[in-house]
């Protein structure tokens, strides 16, 4: 399928006012241009309208950590969603993935506790880990304050997509499985790995295979295990007992491949999994739905089935 038609004015748009890639900027440049694209483009009309929104903070490996609860306007028990934001692990933060979490919220009816953890470099490789473990099992802890129902899924795009991965592994090897994992186009595989979407996607749509190394880099101070679960979580051995998921893959990002393999390998094993290649979509399209309505009805179905799923648990 072509690229959607919205989304490449978007591209053409950012072309046009000489956008360069992450990797190119000094951190603090890109971290403020990350902002500045998600963020900062949004239009007060282009808020996702949800019942009500709350600042608060969580438990981390290390200290508290800031959240933000997004609760339903619906009344009665809901299932609760830990959200972990995109970035690469290095940028993001609970503003700059706002709408996507409103979305979330919205479309699965649920009450979604979004987790700001710590970025590297400043904090590389297991804090992310360490911070987004502690927080989920801090709202299992306190569930009755939330959502209030026994449903706790997780949820995050891109480098949070990996988070929820290993944390639904982690939690799992303890004995703890989670209602649902929605996993959006996660990446789940080690920067050496070879998949096509990474040679056909390389340049040219937002998220490029440079930039991708350099937030690998970022965030793996070391490189003596690349294949460790923990870091890569398409590398695990067992992934018979990890709660049903939906992922969702989009048709032109480099990360397209390994989502979709992750998903066969727990449909393998047994697994739950409903994977949804959108079409037409770049990665980073989850909160393009206020520029896109090809984006937004992808939104709204993938988000309305993972509620489905937190519901059957």
């Amino acid at each position: 399928m072509p690229l959607d038609p919205y989304l490449g004015k978007v591209l053409q748009t950012m072309a046009a006012a000489g956008r360069k890639p992450p990797h190119e900027l000094p951190l603090s440049e890109g971290r403020a241009g990350y902002y500045a694209l998600t963020f900062g483009t949004r239009a007060p009309q282009q808020i996702v309208e949800i019942g009500s929104v709350e600042n608060i903070e969580v438990q981390g490996a290390a200290g508290k950590l800031k959240a933000r609860v997004y609760r339903p306007k619906s009344s009665g028990q809901k299932p609760t969603v830990v959200f972990f934001h995109g970035g690469g692990f290095v940028f993001g933060d609970l503003d700059t993935h706002d709408n996507m979490c409103r979305d979330i919220c919205k479309s699965s009816d649920s009450v979604v506790v979004a987790v700001d953890y710590r970025l590297a470099p400043e904090a590389p490789f297991p804090a992310a880990v360490n911070d987004t473990l502690a927080a989920t099992k801090w709202v299992l802890q306190h569930v009755a304050e939330f959502g209030g129902s026994n449903a706790v899924g997780v949820a995050g795009d891109s480098a949070g997509g990996n988070l929820a991965a290993v944390v639904s592994q982690l939690l799992s090897a303890e004995g703890i499985k989670l209602a649902a994992q929605f996993l959006i186009y996660p990446g789940v595989d080690n920067i050496e790995a070879d998949y096509p979407s990474r040679a056909e996607n390389a340049k040219g749509y937002f998220l490029e295979q440079d930039t991708l190394h350099w937030f690998f880099t970022q965030y793996v101070a070391e490189w003596e295990n690349v294949r460790a679960p923990h870091l890569t979580p398409i590398h695990a051995a067992n992934f018979s007992e990890l709660p049903p998921a939906v992922i969702v893959s989009a048709e032109f990002d480099p990360l397209r491949d390994e989502a979709e393999v992750y998903g066969e390998k727990l449909r393998a094993a047994g697994v739950e999994v409903e994977m949804v290649r959108a079409e037409g979509m770049i990665h980073g399209f989850f909160d393009m739905g206020r520029w896109s309505p090809n984006a937004q009805a992808i939104i709204d179905k993938t988000s309305t089935a993972f509620g489905e799923l937190l519901r059957k648990a």
